[in-house]
C-alpha cells in the first residue's frame, strides 16, 4: 500500500481539479486547528480570520461538541437516516425551538433540505414559485446565493453566473442599497418600477437578499431599507426571503441577522454555521401557512446530517441559552470597528463596510486587497477578499476568538496594509 504524507503537496496539482481556489491564496498545507489557530505541517501557526467563511463562528474544533460528537458515534449513534425520525433530530428541533424560535416570537417549520446553503436558496425559491404561482424572483445587485442554477440565477457574480453554461432565467436584478451611491434612493426606485404595470417587470413570487452581502462586498443594508422591502413584498403578494447563511448564526451581533428589524421573513435559507462545528448542515425556515410541500417533492439523499444535529444543539444550548455570547460579540465587534477604522485612515478613499463581526475595508482596488491578504499571510494570518472586483478586505473571524488573539489578527492586519499601502504609492 502506497502511503502519502499530509505535505505532500505535488498530489494537488497532479490529481485535483482546477477549480481549487482557496489553496492558491494559502499555498501550505494545514494539519491541524484549535480554536481560531490553524497549524501546517512544518508547525506553522495562523490566526483564522476566514474561519471556513463564517462556517466556524465557535472556532475549529470546539470541546464540547467534540466530545458530544466522539460518544455519539462511538455508541453507534445513528450516522445517517434521511429524514426518518431520531433521537438527535428530536433533541436538535427541541433545542431550537426553544433557545432561537421561541425567545424571537418566530412560528417557522424547518424544513431539511441538502447539505449546503444553495440547497436552501434552491428549496426557497421553488416553494415561493410554488406558493404563489409565479414564477418571477427579485435579487439584488451583488448578491450571491450560491453554485446550482436556481441560486446562481438569483447571484450577480458576472464570473460565478459565466460558470453555468446557459443561460440563467426566471430573476428580476434590482439595486441594493447603496448600489447606485448614497445620494440614490433604490427602494423608491424599486417601488416605482414594481407599481408601473408597463415597467416590464412581471410580479414577483419572492423578493431574495442577504441583509449583509458576504461575497459581494460586505455592503449592509441598513434596517429602514430593510424593512422597506419587507413592505413592498406584502403589497405585491410576494414571498421575502432573508438570505442569512453567511450573515446569521452570530456573525453580525445577533443570531439572526434581522432580529433588529421590524420584518417578517417567510423563508430563511440557513446553512455555513449552523452545524457548529463545520459539519455539512443547510436547513430552510419556513412561515407555517406556506408549508405546503407534498411529502419528498423537494428531497435530497443527505437532508438532515444527523451528526450535525448532535453538534448544532450542543452549539445552541452552549451559546445561546441567554445573553452572554451575544454580550461578549458586541465587544468584539467593538474592537474590530475601532481596527476597521484605523486601516482606512492609512488608505486613501478607503471605505469600512459591514456591520457586527462582518466587517472589512474596502482599499478600493482588488490588486491592493490581495497583496494586503498575502502580506497578512506570510505573517501568519489566513484572511480573505470580497466584492465585484475583490477590493474588500473581509474579516470573518470566529466570534470565540479570545480578545488577545484578536488583537494580534487585527495588528497584523493593520501592519500588512500599511506596507502594501507605502509599497503601492512608492510604485506609483
Amino acid at each position: 500500500m502506497t502511503t502519502v504524507t499530509t505535505a505532500d503537496k505535488e498530489i494537488f496539482a497532479r490529481r485535483e481539479s482546477e477549480a481549487r481556489s482557496y489553496c492558491r491564496s494559502f499555498d501550505t498545507v494545514f494539519t491541524k486547528a484549535s480554536g481560531s489557530i490553524m497549524t501546517d505541517a512544518e508547525g506553522h501557526e495562523y490566526i483564522d480570520f476566514l474561519a471556513g467563511c463564517s462556517s466556524l463562528n465557535y472556532g475549529h474544533n470546539d470541546p464540547d461538541m467534540k466530545q458530544a460528537l466522539i460518544e455519539h458515534i462511538s455508541n453507534d449513534g445513528i450516522a445517517h437516516g434521511l429524514d426518518m425520525y431520531t433521537e438527535t433530530k428530536s433533541a436538535f428541533l427541541q433545542s431550537f425551538e426553544e433557545n432561537i424560535l421561541k425567545p424571537r416570537g418566530m412560528d417557522h417549520k424547518v424544513m431539511m433540505v441538502g447539505p449546503t446553503g444553495t440547497n436552501a436558496v434552491e428549496a426557497a425559491m421553488k416553494l415561493a414559485r410554488k406558493v404563489t404561482g409565479r414564477t418571477n424572483i427579485i435579487s439584488f445587485t451583488n448578491g450571491f446565493h450560491g453554485m446550482t442554477l436556481g441560486a446562481l440565477a438569483a447571484t450577480g457574480n458576472e464570473g460565478k453566473r459565466g460558470g453555468a453554461g446557459m443561460d440563467l432565467h426566471g430573476v428580476t436584478r434590482m439595486p441594493y442599497e447603496g448600489a447606485f451611491g448614497d445620494d440614490v434612493d433604490t427602494l423608491s426606485i424599486i417601488e416605482q418600477m414594481l407599481d408601473n404595470p408597463s415597467s416590464g417587470i412581471d410580479a414577483p413570487a419572492a423578493f431574495i437578499l442577504e441583509p449583509v452581502q458576504g461575497e459581494g462586498g460586505l455592503n449592509a443594508a441598513s434596517k429602514e431599507w430593510i424593512e422597506g422591502i419587507g413592505r413592498l413584498a406584502k403589497k405585491h403578494g410576494a414571498l421575502l426571503i432573508l438570505d442569512d447563511i453567511q450573515a446569521g448564526i452570530g456573525r453580525t451581533g445577533t443570531f439572526f441577522s434581522f432580529e433588529e428589524m421590524d420584518v417578517e421573513p417567510d423563508l430563511v435559507p440557513m446553512a455555513k454555521s449552523l452545524s457548529g462545528m463545520g459539519l455539512p448542515f443547510a436547513a430552510l425556515l419556513v412561515r407555517p401557512q406556506h408549508d405546503v410541500w407534498k411529502p419528498a417533492e423537494h428531497n435530497g439523499t443527505f437532508r438532515g446530517n444527523t451528526h450535525a444535529f448532535v453538534t448544532a444543539r450542543v452549539a445552541i444550548e452552549k451559546f445561546w441559552a441567554d445573553d452572554a455570547f451575544q454580550k461578549e460579540i458586541e465587544t468584539k465587534a467593538a474592537i474590530l470597528s475601532e481596527a476597521m477604522h484605523e486601516m482606512a485612515k492609512e488608505i486613501p478613499g478607503a471605505k469600512i463596510k459591514g456591520r457586527g463581526m462582518m466587517m472589512g475595508v474596502d482599499v478600493g482596488s482588488g490588486d491592493l486587497a490581495g497583496d494586503i491578504c498575502a502580506e497578512a499571510f506570510r505573517n501568519g494570518l489566513i484572511i480573505e477578499t470580497s466584492g465585484a472586483h475583490d477590493e474588500v478586505v473581509k474579516v470573518l473571524a470566529p466570534l470565540t476568538t479570545p480578545v488577545e488573539t484578536f488583537r494580534k489578527g487585527l495588528k497584523i492586519l493593520l501592519e500588512a496594509a500599511a506596507k502594501q499601502n507605502q509599497m503601492q504609492i512608492a510604485a506609483e
